[in-house]
Parts: structure tokens; C-alpha cells; sequence
């Protein structure tokens, strides 16, 4: 009798799961079509006037057209990203919290720091790439320098007395690739973001710095800072007199950032998906597009699983750039 009855108990469970799978699925659809319902939260883990926060308040702006929902903005800087970056970890998988981030939090710090309060990979969903863009290097507008070769000049012939300050992992290793690429011993001088980097040098407590452009080069405009160079191998948009940095002698030099957006992990795929496609069209608003030609970066969209890829590679690059700089981690 059991032997009879077992196919059918069988078939029944087989039913059972297809259903439920089913189930699943349509509710999976059914909440990805009802997205967002409510106000999405952009957590960024640096200062209001950064780089990451005027993409998300661009990137956030055409949601809210397209959605009819608003995106709140949520400035969590401070420890190089971590505690935005721990808080978007530990929030509902729901859609309605996500990171608006760079490389600092999801490829460089776990080459930092010993003990991170996120794991970049496991506690993340990635939605999609936002952009990409380089730095520039800058000195205070009285400064005595005049170029590149100028500071490394300088910082041979008085080792360890020029200062730098970063508010970025980007920042911080750009000015740490210039230092190993040019044989200079230079000051590091930790900020909470750039911004406030940008209020020290323009009041004479650091020497220089290397910034993300939409920080920097509004103040060189306005003639209040110097630009000598430009982080990537190709020359800024923005600022095209300027030199690359490794025009200006330091061979080899090329230091560029990326932004991304991530949802706490488990985020159902169908809400990713609709993220996705959200941010994919907001890249592409009137208010990005101001931002990319303002900052000198460009536009960079990815699927969940091209940035997944992204990312492990820019992690292994980044740590290559980190252990060739003798940084320790903290």
C-alpha cells in the first residue's frame, strides 16, 4: 500500500512546490510592479558637497519624477565610508534603503582596515554602476608651487614636511601612488570627506591634496585653489590646460574613482531589477548629466552582475595599489 501511495505523495509535493515556487514568483512580480510605494533613502557615506552626494541627489531627483516618490538623502560620512556602509548592511531588504557609494567602500577598505563592521560582498546587492571619473591635484592659490615637479621638488628636499589631506580611500590613494611613484616622502592628513579637506587647504593647514573634480575644480575657478594635475592618463574635460600628473613627470601615474548603488543583500531580484532600471534612466536625466559635465566624469551604468564582477576586480587592483604604497591595515 505505501509503495502505491508514494508516486502520488510524490506528485502532490512536486504540485506543492511548483506552487509555491510560483507563489513566489508572482508575489515577486507583484512587489516589483507596486515599487516604491513609499520614499526610497540614498544612504552616502560622505559629506553633503561631495562628489558621491551631488550624484545621489541628481541620481534621486529623477526617481522621484519617475516615480512620484521622493528619495531622501541621508549623509552618513565618516571611517572612510563604513558606517553608511554598515547601516545600508543591517536595513530591510526591502528597496527602500540603498547605498550610494564609490570604490572606497566596496574595493579599497577591506585593504585598510583589519576588521571592517560590513562584509563588501556578502551583506551587499548590487544594483548598478553610476559612474566614473578622475581627480585633481591641487595647492592653495598663494602657494609657492607652481607644478607637479614643483612639490616633488620640494618633498625631496625636505622629506616627510609637505602635508596631503584626503577624505576619500580615492583621495588617500591617490596622494599614496604620487609619494611611491615619485620617491617623496609627504604628510597624510585624514579628513571625513573632501570637502572639509578643501577648508583646510584653502586655510593653509595642508599642502596639497588630490580631490575628485566636483570638489575641486569649483574652487579653482574661482581662483581660490591652483591646479597642477590631473589623475588620469586622459586630460580633464573641464580643465584641459592642466596636465595629466603623468605628463608632468610622475611615469606611470593613473588614479581614477567609480560610483555604484547597492541594496542591503536579499533584496528580492524583481526589486533590484526595477532599481535598476530606474537608476539606469536617471543616469541619463537632465540633472545627471549637469553633474558628469560639472564633476568631469561620465555616465557608467552596469547590470547587477556586470558591477558583482566589477567590483572583484577593481578589489584585487586596489589591494595591489595599496600593498605597493606599504600601506598597513589599520
Amino acid at each position: 500500500m505505501t509503495a502505491f501511495h508514494l508516486p502520488s505523495r510524490r506528485r502532490a509535493l512536486s504540485t506543492a512546490v511548483t506552487l509555491a515556487a510560483a507563489s513566489l514568483g508572482f508575489a515577486g512580480t507583484a512587489m516589483a510592479q507596486a515599487y516604491p510605494a513609499k520614499a526610497i533613502t540614498f544612504v552616502v557615506p560622505f559629506a553633503a558637497g561631495s562628489a558621491t552626494d551631488q550624484l545621489a541627489r541628481a541620481i534621486g531627483q529623477s526617481i522621484t519624477t519617475d516615480t512620484k516618490q521622493p528619495v531622501v538623502i541621508d549623509n552618513k560620512a565618516g571611517a572612510s565610508g563604513m558606517i553608511a556602509a554598515q547601516a545600508v548592511a543591517k536595513a530591510p531588504a526591502d528597496g527602500y534603503t540603498i547605498l550610494i557609494t564609490t570604490n572606497t567602500t566596496h574595493a579599497a577598505n577591506e585593504h585598510l582596515y583589519k576588521k571592517l563592521s560590513y562584509d563588501p560582498v556578502k551583506d551587499f546587492a548590487p544594483i548598478s554602476g553610476l559612474g566614473k571619473g578622475g581627480q585633481v591635484m591641487v595647492v592653495n592659490a598663494a602657494s609657492p608651487y607652481k607644478s607637479v615637479a614643483d612639490v616633488v621638488a620640494a618633498a625631496k628636499k625636505t622629506p616627510g614636511k609637505l602635508s596631503f589631506g584626503s577624505g576619500s580611500s580615492s583621495s588617500r590613494m591617490a596622494g599614496e601612488m604620487l609619494k611611491q611613484l615619485a620617491g617623496v616622502d609627504i604628510l597624510h592628513v585624514p579628513y571625513k570627506s573632501n570637502p572639509l579637506a578643501i577648508t583646510d587647504l584653502l586655510g593653509g593647514q595642508i599642502d596639497l591634496m588630490i580631490t575628485d573634480t566636483s570638489t575641486g575644480v569649483p574652487q579653482v575657478k574661482a581662483g581660490k585653489l591652483r591646479a597642477l594635475g590631473y589623475s588620469t592618463q586622459k586630460r580633464s574635460s573641464q580643465l584641459p590646460e592642466v596636465p595629466t600628473i603623468d605628463e608632468a613627470g610622475v611615469k606611470g601615474y593613473d588614479m581614477g574613482y567609480w560610483f555604484a548603488a547597492y541594496a542591503p543583500a536579499n533584496t528580492p531580484p524583481a526589486v533590484v531589477a526595477r532599481l535598476n532600471e530606474l537608476v539606469a534612466a536617471a543616469t541619463r536625466s537632465a540633472a545627471a548629466k549637469s553633474f558628469y559635465d560639472t564633476a568631469g566624469s561620465e555616465a557608467w551604468t552596469t547590470t547587477p552582475d556586470e558591477l558583482a564582477r566589477f567590483q572583484a576586480a577593481e578589489t584585487v587592483k586596489w589591494g595591489k595599489v595599496i600593498k605597493a604604497a606599504g600601506i598597513e591595515a589599520e
